[in-house]
């Protein structure tokens, strides 16, 4: 998707976003306290590191993933709202709408050259690995499934993704 139709969807939709945004800002803030933001370097557009914002929704310091998440942290997920502040990120340029999720710094070492054609392009919020299973399937699927979109993505690959990513948010 050419960067400039990007940017005039996210700022289109900001009326419904930044609102949102803001609320969840004050929500998570009364509720489970500062910082309001997780914070992660992550490999971005040709494995520079970038920094990735999310809100944080686990407890710091506990044990497991089940101790640590919170109620709310666990309702932000589940509806997919711990991801809104990566709007803010594309509108920076250091993610895209549609493109590979940005996994950890410390997988590069394991790509191959071919696997580290993933960051041939910007990562995004949601990509063609997150509408085929998201957490359901394996690193190795979705590096695939990363490849695969970087081989043939397209306006209307970007368009079909957006669509399916949406429905299946509203399935939520």
């Amino acid at each position: 998707m050419p960067r400039s139709l990007e940017l005039l969807i996210v700022l289109l939709a900001a009326p419904l976003w930044l609102p949102l945004l803001a609320l969840l800002i004050v929500l998570v803030a009364c509720i489970d306290g500062r910082p309001v933001f997780f914070r992660q370097v992550r490999p971005g557009l040709h494995a520079q590191p970038f920094t990735i914002l999310k809100f944080r929704t686990m407890r710091p310091g506990a044990e497991s993933d089940d101790v640590r998440t919170t109620r709310l942290g666990a309702f932000l997920r589940k509806a997919s709202l711990d991801e809104l502040p990566e709007l803010l990120q594309v509108l920076s340029g250091k993610m895209a709408l549609v493109g590979p999720r940005p996994l950890l710094m410390e997988y590069l070492d394991d790509y191959t050259e071919e696997e580290m054609h993933r960051h041939d392009v910007r990562p995004g919020i949601t990509g063609w690995a997150q509408v085929h299973g998201r957490n359901a399937i394996t690193r190795a699927e979705k590096v695939q499934y990363d490849l695969e979109y970087v081989a043939k993505r397209s306006f209307w690959m970007d368009c079909r993704i957006l669509l399916m990513t949406l429905l299946h948010l509203k399935g939520n």
